[in-house]
């Protein structure tokens, strides 16, 4: 079998950057960075067949003037004739490939087309009449190799469980598979990082040594903030890798000095994280690490910080969301504002870059903005991110505020774009987030 992965364009709208004063523009970042981890986990469960992967992100970031997302993955059609095309979907970008999707049909209508990722695990019946076969969800590289497998005998696919089958009006789930894949243990996969060759140079962070890589140490949250889609894809379960496979993975990554972890939260286990760091060492394994982590876990284990720090991290994301308490409860983020100043300082003293990001509720008003500023000075960091809060398909404050959502275009869906109404005039409130990009301590983004 001839199977094309595709990684959809990123949605272009960006209200921030477009509104931002001149001055702001560059330090707002424009694009997540690093290869479709999601796809090439897929590759690596069904390398008995012809795999071909287009990284649209990557081709458009090498090659600004490719044809469009239609034309060129028919381009690729004509060159690849893949029997199955397997779509990784992101609300922002569910327009996009749905778009692909239609151009697909109409030129090869005998091609399986099989959607996978965030957006289908949370909300499958979006693609209800869509040009889409199948959805697949949750991590699915166990199930599209049943899909590849069923395709090639030509057998029916109502018996491979958990998808969901086009069937017009709604999309007809087969049932929950029991037991569920652990896909951060015995069902793990190896993602095939070699189909990414033409593409590598595109995937650098600010100012890294080399490209960067994306690995999962863990699956899934224990945490439960009412605006996070990772945890709704796990039912709120948490699932941890062994160390040892994540030394194997590390030692094949030859081609990346640069290892962005791709975990909710890397330190729920700390013990986990110290056994790994202290492998990592053991192994004499040189990399650069960024990795997401909350301000609580960070104050609690300082000690787990400076090995870290020691071994490799370079860059920490920690979401400060709110400079309130009250906010941050509203969100059932379990942190506390209080937090962020020895977050800050532990990450500091050991060298530890910061990306620091808050997030932007719509009811904000000049005096918000200005205690937001004025908190923010007060609490520099190399890096700061401002986005607006959004209510996520799929997740609880999509249900809570499903009311005051005035704009239902995916496409915006990316936290750069208010689509709930905002108390200030919209203009003034995207030119209040601008201002805000300048406050930090760097001049680089990532």
């Amino acid at each position: 079998m001839k199977i094309l992965l595709i990684n959809p364009p990123r949605s272009p709208h960006n209200a921030i950057l477009d509104n931002a004063p001149l001055e702001a523009k560059r330090f707002i970042h424009k694009k997540l960075i690093g290869p479709p981890l999601g796809l090439i986990t897929i590759a690596g469960a069904i390398v008995d067949h012809d795999v071909f992967l287009l990284d649209m992100k990557g081709q458009y970031d090498l090659d600004p003037q490719s044809p469009g997302p239609e034309a060129l993955a028919l381009e690729w059609m004509e060159r690849t004739q893949p029997d199955i095309v397997g779509l990784t979907v992101i609300t922002s970008e569910f327009n996009v490939s749905m778009t692909i999707a239609n151009a697909l049909r109409r030129g090869y209508p005998s091609t399986l087309i099989v959607a996978g990722g965030l957006h289908p695990t949370l909300c499958p019946q979006d693609f209800s009449g869509k040009p889409v076969d199948l959805v697949c969800t949750g991590q699915a590289a166990r199930q599209f190799q049943q899909i590849v497998t069923a395709h090639s005998r030509h057998e029916s696919f109502d018996r491979i469980p958990g998808i969901f089958i086009q069937a017009g009006k709604a999309m007809m789930f087969t049932g929950c598979e029991n037991p569920v894949p652990d896909a951060a243990g015995i069902d793990f996969v190896m993602p095939d990082r070699a189909l990414l060759k033409p593409w590598i140079s595109t995937y650098f962070v600010g100012k890294g040594s080399g490209p960067a890589t994306y690995l999962f140490t863990s699956l899934g949250c224990p945490y439960a903030c009412s605006f996070c889609s990772i945890w709704p894809q796990f039912t709120n379960g948490y699932f941890q890798r062994d160390v040892e496979s994540v030394i194997e993975e590390l030692k094949a990554l030859d081609d990346y000095p640069v290892v962005r972890f791709a975990d909710a939260n890397s330190i729920v286990n700390a013990s986990f994280m110290e056994e790994l760091f202290d492998r990592i060492e053991a192994e004499s394994i040189r990399k650069e690490y960024v990795m997401d982590l909350r301000t609580d876990t960070i104050v609690a284990h300082p000690g787990l910080i400076e090995k870290m720090a020691r071994l490799g991290l370079k860059v920490v994301i920690s979401g400060f969301e709110s400079f309130r308490s009250s906010e941050l409860k509203a969100y059932n983020k379990t942190t506390s504002a209080d937090q962020i100043h020895d977050a800050i300082e532990i990450l500091h003293a050991n060298g530890v870059q910061i990306r620091g990001n808050y997030v932007v509720p719509p009811h904000y008003d000049k005096d918000d903005f200005k205690a937001l500023a004025d908190y923010a000075s007060s609490h520099r960091v190399a890096f700061a991110g401002y986005t607006i809060m959004t209510p996520m398909p799929g997740t609880p404050l999509f249900e809570k505020t499903r009311n005051d959502i005035v704009d239902m275009d995916f496409d915006k869906y990316n936290f750069f774009n208010c689509v709930m109404k905002t108390k200030i005039p919209l203009h003034e409130f995207y030119s209040e987030i601008g201002n805000l990009w300048m406050i930090k301590k760097g001049v680089e983004t990532i």
